[in-house]
């Protein structure tokens, strides 16, 4: 039986290099988290978004290291905040042209987590300054057997 997280969370933290490799490592990573705190059913989801995040940050950014953290709240959802130490926002999902190449990562972020943003590096965890990226997604609710809805694209 999975021991279930305390009022305010379980927080886990990853720090990768600023690697190709580093969108599938942050992935697997956050995909075994929730399993191991009942959380499977967001998954799917998460993978998604923090995969668009992390490759954001490997591509736009020279920073040498892509921080992770991981917070997965006792109501049911996970808060994922993504770092690195580049001072500069990303561009926001609106300002990209619909018939750009890149820059669409962001309208995932937005149609599907429940919240997301971008705020200052704090301190603590990047001593030179940065941003970070976060995103959360919550348990919708129970469906009649008991299953929870997370809400897709369709929804919007």
């Amino acid at each position: 039986m999975t021991e279930q997280p305390n009022a305010a969370g379980q927080t886990y933290h990853l720090t990768t290099p600023n690697t190709p490799l580093s969108p599938k490592i942050c992935r697997d990573t956050l995909t075994l988290l929730l399993a191991a705190n009942g959380r499977s059913e967001l998954a799917d989801t998460a993978r998604t978004l923090v995969s668009e995040v992390v490759t954001n940050a490997v591509t736009h950014t020279v920073s040498p290291t892509i921080g992770m953290e991981a917070c997965v709240l006792a109501d049911g959802g996970v808060r994922v905040c993504v770092y690195d130490d580049c001072r500069a926002e990303p561009l926001a999902a609106l300002d990209v042209s619909r018939d750009s190449e890149h820059g669409r990562g962001l309208f995932l972020v937005q149609a599907l987590a429940h919240e997301w943003g971008t705020a200052p590096a704090p301190r603590q965890v990047r001593a030179g300054g940065g941003k970070h990226v976060w995103f959360e997604l919550r348990r919708e609710g129970r469906t009649g057997n008991g299953i929870y809805r997370v809400p897709t694209i369709l929804d919007n």
